[in-house]
């Protein structure tokens, strides 16, 4: 089990991020206020996105920076738990499910914070995870999480 560091969104695209403490969790639209988890009238893969803190901060090691998680542009900074690297394994969060789809693959927004910060994200998928909502509900910083067998 792990837990919850963290939690952003960004109300439009290119919107800087906002942390916030806590977060409704909804069908329609992933993290509530947050521009990305929107379904777009269909299952969305790409509803809340999440990324390992020790991912991230093994990729600043790699590029000698010091850069805010949120800049990564994931929805929740997941603390002691290996995320898994499998479509359709689930996560829970309280009354919250997410279903893994895919890699969340680093974009040139990665390069434009650090040279070299796209490469360093690419392996092993250090740059998180895409899910999409199987249950809503309510989520804060500091709630367990694990991945449901």
């Amino acid at each position: 089990m792990g837990r919850i560091a963290g939690i952003a969104r960004h109300a439009f695209s290119k919107a800087p991020m906002e942390t916030i403490d806590r977060a409704r969790v909804t069908l329609e639209s992933g993290i509530a206020g947050d521009f990305r988890g929107a379904m777009k009238g269909k299952p969305h893969k790409r509803q809340v996105t999440l990324i390992e803190a020790g991912d991230w901060a093994t990729a600043m090691d790699l590029v000698g920076h010091n850069i805010p998680w949120e800049q990564r542009r994931a929805n929740l900074l997941v603390e002691g738990l290996d995320l898994p690297q499998v479509a359709g394994k689930r996560l829970r969060i309280g009354d919250v499910v997410l279903e893994v789809t895919v890699e969340t693959e680093p974009c040139e927004r990665m390069e434009a914070l650090a040279e070299g910060l796209r490469a360093a994200l690419t392996p092993d998928w250090r740059g998180g995870i895409c899910t999409m909502v199987i249950a809503p509900g309510e989520i804060a910083v500091g709630d367990e999480i694990r991945i449901e067998e």
